[in-house]
């Protein structure tokens, strides 16, 4: 039977002191919402359901611009994580196997994690996550008998020989989604918060013979997000992690705590990374690439042997083939780049191919913009682009074929041709000696008047 994911997004975090829901923060350059979705759907599941209420359209958005086939269920009023579970009821109609509930603002539960909540369910009904942490901490409290969860008491309820048990609940729980909707059916706001709990079904379903166990993980994996604070430990965790699993698949990293990383970040073995630098959502780095340092990537493919920096930036569909240099103060979007090309400083390359070993000059710009339609450059093999020319797009240079220094290219230029585009160079003998005599006399008038 499939797992049926539904993620609890409703929470409004006032501690943000933002007008963006809490679960679209970023996190390693994606929603926090997107990295429980992510682990959700590492179990492939019959249906992912988001439960939106704060900023219900946005969130909704989000979640289906990472998951197109994500449904979504309102949760009009905040009345409890069992009310927010309920309002799925009608996204999980017809809908066979298990229901697991997961949070948007915890962003770390693994898929591993929810692995052995699956191999557990084998032997319970209900099957809850749980980790141990201290007892001043205002987590619910998981009360067990042996191998046996008893029931879960929210702190707010709890009395004092509760709250000092040391087993606290993650909120993550699993069990039979027709099962999990009924005894919620019979969950009712008898308590400190007014709500209706999810925890109930625990009780509840004990009373009807169901059995219930918990797996336990550690306290970082259920880390939710809460506030501003949070969320920079939230982000500060997971780059150390990122980086530890670079350095253990062979990626050097010379200053690892310079290194930012994505949540998607690719990077191959014996590739070199220089800090400080920044990686952005969709980059991928071959094995034997080199980034130097202050390089902002985003959106790209480095091939291997490639170079890239020091002071690069390569934006959103930047393609490098192997054993290209983009040097310092290159900007290069959108354009694929042939095997052994050089782009190696002060240049931007946009919406552009370049080919097999051309060397692009510096300063050389490709205007590809014409105030409202991109165009594009296609520049051949072995070319060579003199410094501070400007390709105004559309425009077409072909194999073997030059530009002379500081031309401004707007026809194409025929294989194995030279294009020389700018004025006659005229030299005035004199004129700056008589000029600058000029000035200074005038300013000399300015100062006696």
């Amino acid at each position: 039977m499939p797992v049926n994911v539904i993620i609890l997004a409703a929470g409004q975090g006032t501690r943000m002191n933002s007008d963006l829901p809490k679960v679209l923060h970023p996190l390693a350059g994606a929603p926090l919402l997107v990295h429980a979705m992510k682990s959700g759907l590492a179990l492939s599941p019959g249906r992912l359901i988001v439960v939106v209420g704060t900023g219900a359209e946005a969130v909704a958005r989000a979640a289906r611009d990472f998951w197109p086939e994500t449904v979504t269920a309102l949760q009009e009023e905040t009345r409890g994580t069992g009310h927010a579970v309920l309002a799925a009821a009608q996204a999980l109609e017809g809908a066979e196997g298990d229901a697991l509930v997961l949070y948007g603002d915890t962003p770390f539960v693994t898929p591993e994690t929810l692995g052995r909540m699956l191999e557990a369910r084998a032997r319970a009904d209900i099957v809850v996550l749980g980790f141990e942490s201290r007892p001043e901490e205002r987590y619910g409290r998981l009360v067990t008998r042996g191998d046996q969860l008893e029931r879960i008491v929210e702190w707010a309820d709890a009395d004092a020989p509760t709250r000092a048990i040391a087993l606290h609940n993650s909120g993550v729980v699993m069990a039979d989604a027709a099962t999990m909707l009924r005894l919620l059916a019979r969950a009712r706001p008898d308590n400190a918060g007014g709500e209706i709990y999810l925890t109930d079904i625990v009780e509840l379903g004990r009373a009807e013979g169901l059995s219930a166990t918990v797996v336990r993980c550690t306290e970082d994996e259920t880390i939710g997000v809460n506030s501003r604070e949070h969320l920079a430990r939230a982000e500060e965790m997971f780059q150390t992690r990122a980086r530890a699993a670079l350095l253990a698949d062979g990626v050097t990293l010379k200053a690892p705590g310079q290194v930012i990383l994505a949540h998607d970040t690719v990077i191959g073995r014996d590739a070199l990374i220089e800090g400080p630098c920044v990686f952005g959502p969709g980059v991928t780095v071959e094995s034997g690439a080199h980034v130097r340092p202050f390089c902002h990537l985003e959106g790209c493919h480095i091939s291997r042997g490639a170079s890239v920096g020091p002071f690069a930036r390569l934006r959103p569909g930047a393609e490098l083939a192997e054993h290209v240099h983009v040097g310092n103060f290159v900007e290069v979007k959108n354009a694929i780049v042939a095997e052994g090309a050089k782009i190696n400083h002060l240049t931007y390359v946009g919406d552009a191919d370049v080919g097999e070993r051309t060397n692009i000059g510096a300063g050389t710009i490709t205007a590809n913009y014409d105030g409202v339609f991109k165009h594009r450059t296609v520049i051949g093999a072995d070319a060579f682009i003199g410094s501070n020319t400007v390709l105004v797009a559309p425009v077409r240079v072909g194999d073997g074929a030059m530009t002379a220094t500081g031309s401004v290219v707007n026809r194409d230029v025929p294989a194995g041709a030279m294009a020389i585009a700018r004025a006659r160079q005229e030299v005035k003998e004199g004129f700056a000696t008589r000029f600058f005599a000029n000035l200074r006399a005038r300013k000399a008038a300015q100062k006696k008047g």
